[in-house]
């Protein structure tokens, strides 16, 4: 397998860079960072060594790495030498602010060289990956979501941050506040942020709270609302189907169709034809 590197900033996001790097002669020698790295190993194994330690990063794991920890990188012969790594690499404001989100009390930054052996967690950071990686097709509210939720739960699984708890859901009128907004905005981008000001909370805190009154991510509930009035539109306007999509806010044809499909077992056309 040829060594393949590749870098790639996320549009929105500033301070957060994805790789993917796909390697079989390449070693990393003894070095460190300036921001964080959480480093996800899918094919194969990488052997790290970092505070006297040695350990074998492969899938189902999740590696963590804070600013100025000395480690490396290699291949292990008895797993063929050949690995696929994927990496988040976080400045440390970014970092700040996901600690001060998901803590609700200003930022402590206490973290060691950790790695994490939890295949579900691993699994949703590989998702978001992949995600973002494909052109952020699903979203900044479903892109912003996800994050919280699995840095939330990334610092629980290290103990170095307790999340705020959050055991409440949203007013009746704060509820009817972001149902309203979501209504006039749909073919708009809507952001976790936006939604979150009209309750006056934070991310976190709106993220918590919606699923806990609503039973949904607002991602999910959002998309959902879509489709429904994407089902009604095309019921009754002859607006193609591309036309559909962009006004009920979804940001390609493609990934419409394939919601929709995934929501009511056809396709939009075929949803018109019945209509």
């Amino acid at each position: 397998m040829k060594d393949d590197v590749r870098y790639q900033p996320v549009p929105g996001t500033p301070g957060l860079v994805l790789g993917v790097a796909r390697l079989s002669e390449f070693e990393f020698d003894r070095h460190y960072h300036v921001d964080y790295h959480i480093g996800l190993v899918t094919q194969g194994v990488q052997r790290q060594t970092f505070r006297g330690q040695s350990i074998l990063l492969g899938p189902g794991a999740v590696a963590l790495m804070p600013p100025g920890e000395i480690h490396d990188g290699t291949g292990v012969d008895d797993y063929g030498h050949s690995y696929t790594l994927k990496t988040f690499r976080m400045a440390p404001d970014l970092m700040r602010g996901f600690l001060a989100e998901v803590s609700g009390a200003a930022p402590d930054e206490r973290f060691l060289g950790t790695l994490i052996e939890d295949a579900g967690l691993a699994t949703r950071f590989v998702a978001l990956h992949a995600s973002w990686m494909a052109g952020a097709a699903a979203g900044p509210l479903a892109h912003e979501s996800a994050s919280l939720a699995l840095m939330g739960a990334l610092f629980a699984r290290t103990g170095a941050v307790a999340r705020q708890d959050i055991r409440g859901g949203l007013s009746a009128a704060h509820t009817r506040t972001v149902l309203d907004y979501c209504q006039a905005h749909l073919g708009d981008k809507i952001g976790l942020e936006d939604l979150a000001r009209l309750c006056g909370l934070s991310r976190y805190q709106f993220l918590r709270r919606f699923a806990l009154t609503v039973g949904l991510t607002p991602h999910a509930w959002l998309t959902r609302l879509r489709l429904e009035r994407a089902c009604a539109v095309l019921a009754r306007a002859p607006a193609s189907i591309a036309q559909v999509a962009a006004d009920v806010g979804f940001y390609d044809q493609s990934h419409f169709n394939r919601a929709f499909r995934t929501a009511y077992g056809v396709p939009p056309s075929a949803y018109r034809r019945a209509a």
